[in-house]
């Protein structure tokens, strides 16, 4: 009855572990996944602040405003 008992828990103690690994598995493909969502758009954005950046300097730079008074 003993040795039953003990099987039993290790079996049960083998299927909780496997779930809880399945589980955290799942929850860091979920967070990659988010993060690697995250820094997509980052970088999507800062390049969009580049080029807007470029164009602002362009505007304000000497030569462009000397191009605009003359005209």
């Amino acid at each position: 009855m003993g040795s039953r008992l003990s099987l039993v828990l290790v079996v049960f103690f083998f299927a909780a572990t496997l779930i809880v690994a399945v589980y955290l598995r799942g929850a860091n493909h979920r967070v990659f996944y988010t993060i690697r969502t995250y820094k997509i758009e980052q970088g999507r954005l800062q390049q969009e602040l580049w080029q807007k950046q470029l164009r602002v300097e362009s505007l304000i730079s000497p030569t462009s405003i000397s191009r605009r008074l003359e005209e």
